[in-house]
């Protein structure tokens, strides 16, 4: 799941061993999307999710961040990350 958050932060990478770009001694990568065990990964997808729930309707709990609800009908629906 932490590879589908958005970066919103620049976040450079140096080239790895290996990887040989001839017209460069020196070469950076910019991440677009994060990575696992990047420091900024959870934060990155807890907010792309939040964004979602929060579009199809999902209302979040004052007491706890991490606890979605929403009514259907006379139905509740709970979700908790």
């Amino acid at each position: 799941a932490f590879l589908n958050g958005i970066i919103e932060e620049d976040v450079y990478l140096e080239k790895s061993e290996g990887f040989e770009v001839h017209e460069r001694d020196s070469h950076v990568s910019r991440l677009r999307k994060a990575l696992y065990g990047l420091k900024q990964a959870p934060r990155a997808w807890y907010s792309r999710i939040d964004a979602y729930l929060q579009q199809m309707g999902f209302e979040k709990s004052e007491a706890d961040p991490n606890l979605y609800y929403i009514v259907i009908g006379r139905d509740p629906l709970i979700l908790v990350l």
